[in-house]
């Protein structure tokens, strides 16, 4: 039997690298999944390509905004009827500098996507999942939000954010079986991480992913299918006693 026969699954930032892989293994495992993304070509796109492992719908959706929020939350209770794991996954990396030269405006527009967005994004799918007596939420931080990580402090602060949110609404949720925890993973082979190493050297793309590929014990990046793998694994009733927990899927960095 597939991990997640019959569940339902919202995954935010669902066009993208991380969010379109987990997408997939979600749809391979069984479930019936929503994408939501900001991008209507993206979203398009990508359910073209996943549509052939199973049931996908699309949103389109500032996860920002409360209203955008409530309306993919309602969008699939109103296709399926139930909520049964929820990845949220958007998030931006926004722009590199040093603290004393990060605008107000990069601050808060990282903060509001990846604080905000998360924040909103718990509190509407949790009354879905703790009247159903049942479900799992999967919040996306790093490892920038467990240690410090040069230039890109709006980021930095904003994943460190998301494990408090991870927490309390782990504690709130407990007493009707709703499981709440957040993954932190190093550098993933992905967009975001093409501009991550243009900010970090700018014009060295290679310079910069053999100094980052250096930081890491393993000696590469991580695939979005390492990550995928373990969200399915918090998703899936093989965590059924684990919540509140920050999972690192990042090659060994957080052993130095």
């Amino acid at each position: 039997m597939a991990k997640l026969d019959g569940k339902v699954a919202i995954v935010t930032g669902g066009a993208g690298g991380l969010g379109k892989e987990t997408a997939k293994v979600f749809l391979q495992e069984g479930a019936k999944v929503l994408i939501v993304d900001l991008s209507e070509e993206a979203l398009l796109k990508t359910k073209e390509e996943l549509h052939q492992y199973g049931e996908i719908i699309t949103v389109k959706a500032d996860v920002s905004q409360e209203s955008d929020t409530i309306n993919y939350v309602k969008t699939a209770v109103e296709y399926w009827g139930k909520i049964d794991v929820f990845f949220n996954n958007a998030g931006i990396e926004g722009k590199f500098s040093s603290f004393v030269e990060t605008t107000v405006e990069n601050f808060d527009q990282v903060m509001s996507v990846n604080v905000r967005g998360v924040f909103l994004g718990i509190k509407h799918v949790l009354p879905v999942m703790m009247a159903q007596k049942s479900g799992s939420i999967i919040n996306t931080s790093s490892v920038a939000g467990l240690m410090g990580w040069y230039g890109i402090t709006p980021y930095v602060a904003s994943k460190h954010a998301v494990i408090g949110l991870t927490k309390n609404a782990a504690l709130e949720a407990a007493s009707s079986n709703v499981r709440v925890n957040s993954i932190h993973p190093a550098p993933v082979n992905t967009r975001m991480l093409r501009s991550v190493e243009s900010g970090l050297m700018p014009g060295q793309a290679e310079a910069a992913k053999e100094a980052i590929t250096n930081e890491i014990p393993i000696g590469r990046y991580g695939e979005p299918i390492d990550v995928a793998k373990l969200v399915l694994f918090l998703a899936s009733d093989d965590s059924t006693f684990i919540t509140g927990s920050q999972y690192r899927v990042d090659g060994g960095i957080g052993a130095k």
